[in-house]
């Protein structure tokens, strides 16, 4: 009865909560509501519905022994207590996606991407999780496009390998180059960043040689040292004799990125990948709950309105109207395609048993949930017109402060030359005008909701640390995808020649690790050496390939519950997979064929070409035009290439659940016999 009356009472406070959200108007609401109605809403959907699709729909045996069990290498294999496991799924899957894209989606007001990011995660990204790592458990932890292949047969599995493959790439290219930019002229970041990778051998080799099993010990060692990383990288900041040892411009970040990328798919698991994973998820964890106890604290405002003009496509961010890109912008706060990658490739080789499942799976993305909705309070507690003077680029503002500020203030969103540039002196900048891609608005909200409840004369260093905790975000996501990706490579190369499909052959491991590197490395030295900073190269096919990534997942999820006999719990997986392939192909078609050239990739192209030809164009930019149009087209293409692999694996998806129905012969189910478990015998 009492824990009845407890769960009737969440209930009713997560009603009253997301109610408040979504019908004041008029009026500015308490920031105190969101994380009310996160917290309610994740509570009831871990307790019941996470619960329900665990026992009911993915059927959890606890006594079944995991391949990390079964092929335990030592390497790739490896047993791992379950909350260094959850560390690393955590850190692995939450990059910048659920701190920059709600930021980003403020842009339509708070309500809209809000009530995304709560109804998304609950019922379609978590879902995603769970399902994929449950399906690569029970398959000896295949990757996803592997298990595409021998569950749908050799069309749409080899569809899906190039489709995971290609999209991976791009996906760990564009996480590069976000990490890159953060770190640039930022020997703060650089040093704590860089400081975490040693502080993690030193972690993972304790654990492993000198006190095996004691977790709380090497975790409160870690902890430590990493929390005397981030005060030095601020005495690295002011020394005149270091600063300049990690104050670097973008190229030489980018090749020391590439060179920590290959050693985080080579080196074994235990020593570099899943101890700094774990450890970097305290910092995450750390200061998103910080950020909580602030808001309960301060209970403040939200100024954003709860729906802007823009909401018609006419925004000063990016281009586009509230559907479908409201759905694309925020990206991995609510469904994330690269999660599946993850519970695909590095987890299911450390799962000890699979009752974490429900832990790591679900609960994991609810928190990478909680962080993007920490990040959209973060950028609405701001002054809507502070807030669109950072992230509104100079081609729709105005090349000068006084433009930009008289641009913005006639939107209805009031900001001076004056506040501005106080705002820039409190943190330790000179200036925020034109600071686009959504990273430093979130951290100017961080830092102003961290110095009001905890000082303000910290600013600049809430600022700078909010930054950091940016990159390491970022850093724990690329390490992970490479590794992954590493996998996805082995599981196609193991189709030609079985030998290279061995994930711990060294030959192997060495030669799939340098072509995956050599990939995504190469689109992060474009990136890196664009004069527009390589947004136009890969950004805007981020958010749209990730989406198609998760529809992909959710496909071959769908068949193989449908072969397995499960077609009454086929709606968990194929409601959300409507949905993701209504807004991924209603994207991309806008995005190909619109007129407007702030959402068309090709008609933004004839119209650089156009100036181009009529000579338009200032020097500086006539000189880099033609690369910005080929840029334009690559993205184009590359839209294509995923929509049309998309509907490739959702139709022959349904031509094989259609067969498997009617009673003809379909690919076999690739579940591994059952066996029991030592570990949980003993």
């Amino acid at each position: 009865m009492l824990k009845s009356i407890i769960w009737i009472f969440v209930g009713c406070l997560g009603a009253a909560a997301v109610g408040s959200i979504a019908l004041n108007r008029g009026e500015s609401i308490n920031a105190l509501w969101f994380v009310s109605a996160a917290v309610c809403v994740y509570a009831i959907a871990y307790r019941f519905y996470a619960a329900w699709v665990a026992a009911k729909v993915l059927a959890l045996d606890a006594s079944r022994a995991t391949p990390a069990e079964r092929l335990d290498n030592g390497r790739d294999f490896v047993p791992t207590n379950r909350w260094i496991v959850f560390g690393h799924h955590f850190a692995a899957i939450a990059g910048p996606g659920p701190l920059v894209g709600p930021t980003l989606a403020a842009q339509f007001g708070y309500l809209p991407g809000t009530l995304w990011i709560l109804i998304g995660a609950v019922l379609g990204g978590c879902v995603q999780d769970m399902v994929t790592l449950f399906l690569s458990t029970r398959r000896d932890a295949r990757s996803l496009g592997q298990m595409a292949r021998e569950e749908l047969g050799a069309l749409g599995g080899s569809a899906a390998l190039i489709g995971t493959f290609a999209i991976m790439i791009i996906l760990i290219a564009v996480l590069g180059l976000v990490v890159v930019n953060a770190m640039k002229h930022s020997p703060w970041a650089t040093s704590t960043v860089a400081a975490t990778i040693p502080i993690a051998m030193l972690v993972g080799v304790y654990m492993r040689s000198f006190r095996p099993g004691q977790v709380l010990e090497a975790s409160v060692l870690g902890v430590c040292l990493l929390l005397v990383s981030v005060f030095a990288g601020g005495w690295v900041d002011h020394s005149e004799t270091l600063r300049g040892l990690f104050d670097h411009e973008g190229l030489p970040l980018a090749f020391g990125v590439i060179v920590y990328g290959f050693a985080a798919a080579v080196l074994p698991v235990w020593l570099l990948l899943a101890p700094r994973d774990y450890l970097s998820t305290f910092v995450k964890l750390g200061t998103i709950f910080l950020l909580a106890i602030a808001i309960v604290i301060l209970r403040p405002e939200v100024k954003m309105p709860a729906l802007t003009p823009f909401i018609d496509g006419t925004g000063p961010i990016f281009g586009g109207k509230l559907f479908p890109f409201v759905f694309i912008t925020i990206a991995c706060g609510a469904i994330s395609g690269f999660h599946s990658l993850i519970a695909s490739g590095t987890t299911p080789k450390l799962l000890t048993n699979e009752r974490d499942i429900h832990m790591i799976g679900y609960g994991g993305m609810l928190l990478e949930s909680f962080v993007a909705i920490m990040a959209m309070v973060a950028a609405t507690v701001l002054e809507p017109g502070v807030y669109f003077a950072i992230n509104s680029p100079p081609g729709t503002v105005g090349l000068d402060a006084p433009a930009a500020v008289a641009k913005i203030s006639s939107w209805g969103f009031p900001v001076s030359v004056e506040q501005m540039q106080s705002l820039a002196a409190q943190m330790g900048e000179a200036t925020l005008f034109a600071r686009t891609g959504g990273a430093p608005s979130l951290a100017v909200g961080m830092a102003s909701i961290f110095g009001s409840a905890f000082g303000d004369g910290l600013l600049a260093l809430w600022y700078h640390f909010a930054i950091m905790f940016e990159a390491i975000f970022i850093l724990t996501t690329l390490d992970a995808g490479t590794r992954v990706g590493r996998f996805m490579l082995q599981d196609m190369l193991g189709n030609v020649w079985r030998k290279l499909g061995q994930t711990s052959w060294m030959p192997s491991v060495i030669l799939s690790s340098a072509l995956v590197v050599a990939g995504w490395g190469y689109f992060l030295y474009i990136g890196v050496i664009d004069p527009n900073g390589g947004v136009n190269i890969l950004w805007p096919l981020f958010g749209i390939a990730n989406q198609m990534l998760a529809a992909i997942a959710l496909s071959v999820a769908s068949g193989i519950l449908i072969k397995s006999g499960k077609l009454r719990y086929a709606w968990v997986t194929g409601l959300p997979l409507v949905w993701l392939v209504t807004i991924t192909s209603t994207a991309a078609w806008q995005k190909i064929t619109s007129a407007d050239i702030r959402i068309g990739f090709y008609a933004a192209a004839e119209d650089l070409s156009g100036k181009l030809a009529s000579g338009f164009l200032a020097p500086e930019k006539a000189e880099i035009a033609p690369q910005l149009i080929f840029n334009l087209h690559l993205d184009a293409w590359l839209t294509l290439l995923f929509v049309g692999l998309l509907w490739l694996i959702v139709l022959d998806m349904l031509r094989v659940s259609y067969r498997h129905l009617a009673g003809k012969s379909v690919p076999p189910i690739c579940e591994v016999p059952h066996a029991p478990s030592r570990l949980v015998e003993s």
